[in-house]
């Protein structure tokens, strides 16, 4: 269940395609309806492995596979007056089913060929044959951002249908995914691929690049159409026409992926020199009803499911808001350099629940992190399901409200027996009439907390909220704070499972 990041997630990814039925589109004319008829095609039709890549591609190791590098210069669109150009990757040990690539020009696509020629590679790296079946892994998009005259990178899809993004000065943390299938189901989970890319070649001077997707598994099929902006926040818009082969009982729309380790709230478990590691620290949801939470996230001893039932939902999305080198004193990971990433329906999703899973880590090489958006009602087979909306990756989520923001979370045993909690909330003009002006609303179901006491917090400006809680024997006790002004929300309202 847990999943490897180093080896890029898609390791665990079972499940790969065969050409689709249906005429090809390579060297014709192209057009999102392309890609929306490819993936009905292949919904009608059984669901077939691709073809694998050589065998001695497979056999490579880790850090054989590290020393293919792609040349600069190979680049699609280098040294064009396009605003973009596109790396690629080698298909390897951990993607041995390769994806096929095709550029778009004046409404034709062209597929662009796997190239040697394109790689450059150590001398440790053995002999590898060339032959029809191999191609690209995924690809990465660059841009003119932090230096003139030189591209950086702010988009990769690599793997299964996974992809990560990046903002203005910040690194790969997180990653998000084109469709989450039976999380953390008994019987297993579902990783659908994409297997195909069209790259609409941009004109000078446009902002965005337009990236088509055909995706496939056993249970469902799919056309995605992104339209990705660089920036300081990187902005994905999405549009998704999804075909079910089967039955989809358990399906996740918006589904993310990312690392919790420790933090404040378990950081006696960890020997570490570092005081908190993690891609992502909150789950922070914008329910129908305008309400904020925020969730801190757990690393469980046993694997956990949250569902916060919701209709019409407004977004949601796993934050890094631990923003200081001081917050990991890590010199290498710059976790504090990490995005977020806010996931912003477009139309009505209807009821569902944005559902949190948790799967204990004891390395931060696991992605143990998943949150997506569930539907109440299942999908029948042969149904069409058509979705679309806005990621953006970034220092903040995107949303404009009127009271003051969690900062941080601590937890640990107190002097009299009970657990003690601490929330920060950052500074907010709500609170220049003081915390006696307040109203403090601490519950748990399934025990009494003790009264709540509010104090300034000089580090921070803002308010620091206190209470403590005994558990007893209880495996497992929900919290729920927050603060209240004239009857009116001040705060966030922030909830925690604390379990034994």
């Amino acid at each position: 269940m847990t999943l490897t990041r180093r080896h890029f997630l898609a390791a665990t990814s079972a499940f790969a395609l065969a050409r689709p039925a249906g005429a090809d589109v390579s060297g014709s004319a192209f057009g999102q309806a392309d890609v929306i008829a490819l993936a009905q095609a292949r919904a009608e039709a059984d669901f077939e492995h691709r073809q694998t890549v050589p065998q001695a591609w497979r056999d490579l190791t880790y850090e054989q596979y590290k020393l293919i590098r792609f040349r600069p210069q190979a680049a699609l669109w280098h040294g064009s007056d396009r605003p973009f150009n596109v790396d690629f990757f080698t298909p390897g040990p951990y993607f041995p089913r390769p994806v096929k690539v095709d550029t778009v020009e004046n409404g034709m696509a062209h597929p662009v060929p796997f190239d040697m020629a394109m790689f450059e590679q150590s001398d440790a790296v053995p002999p590898l044959p060339v032959d029809d079946t191999l191609g690209f892994s995924g690809l990465r998009l660059r841009t003119e951002m932090h230096r003139p005259g030189q591209t950086d990178e702010f988009c990769v899809f690599q793997g299964a249908s996974y992809f990560r993004a990046i903002g203005l000065d910040q690194i790969y943390g997180l990653s998000a995914r084109g469709l989450a299938l039976r999380t953390a189901e008994p019987e297993g989970e579902e990783f659908p691929d994409f297997v195909r890319f069209w790259l609409e070649r941009p004109e000078p001077g446009q902002r965005s690049m337009v990236v088509h997707a055909l995706m496939d598994s056993p249970s469902v099929t799919g056309a995605y159409r992104f339209e990705i902006t660089p920036g300081p926040a990187c902005i994905m818009d999405v549009e998704a026409t999804l075909f079910a082969r089967q039955e989809l009982d358990h399906v996740g729309f918006g589904a993310l992926t990312s690392m919790f380790l420790f933090d404040e709230t378990n950081r006696n478990r960890f020997d570490d020199f570092r005081p908190a590691v993690h891609d992502s620290d909150g789950l922070m949801i914008l329910n129908g009803a305008g309400e904020v939470l925020w969730r801190p996230l757990a690393n469980p001893k046993q694997l956990q499911i949250s569902s916060f039932i919701d209709s019409a939902s407004r977004g949601f999305g796993l934050m890094q808001r631990a923003r200081k080198l001081s917050d990991f004193a890590d010199l290498e990971a710059h976790y504090h350099r990490r995005p977020g990433l806010w996931v912003e329906p477009r139309g009505d999703w209807g009821k569902g629940a944005v559902t949190l899973v948790e799967i204990p880590a004891d390395r931060e090489i696991y992605d143990n992190i998943v949150a997506y958006w569930r539907p109440a009602t299942p999908y029948a087979a042969g149904e069409r399901i058509d979705l679309s909306y806005r990621l953006s990756w970034g220092v903040q989520a995107p949303v404009a409200v009127s009271y003051p923001r969690v900062l941080n979370t601590r937890m640990g045993q107190g002097f009299d027996g009970n657990r003690v909690v601490t929330v920060d909330f950052e500074a907010d003009p709500l609170f220049d009439d003081g915390p006696d002006a307040l109203q403090i609303h601490v519950s748990s179901p399934q025990l009494e907390t003790t009264p709540g006491v509010l104090q300034r917090n000089p580090q921070t400006g803002g308010l620091r909220l206190a209470f403590g809680f005994d558990p007893g024997d209880r495996e497992l006790v929900e919290l729920r704070a927050q603060l209240r002004k004239n009857g009116q929300r001040a705060s966030e309202t922030w909830l925690y499972r604390w379990t034994a």
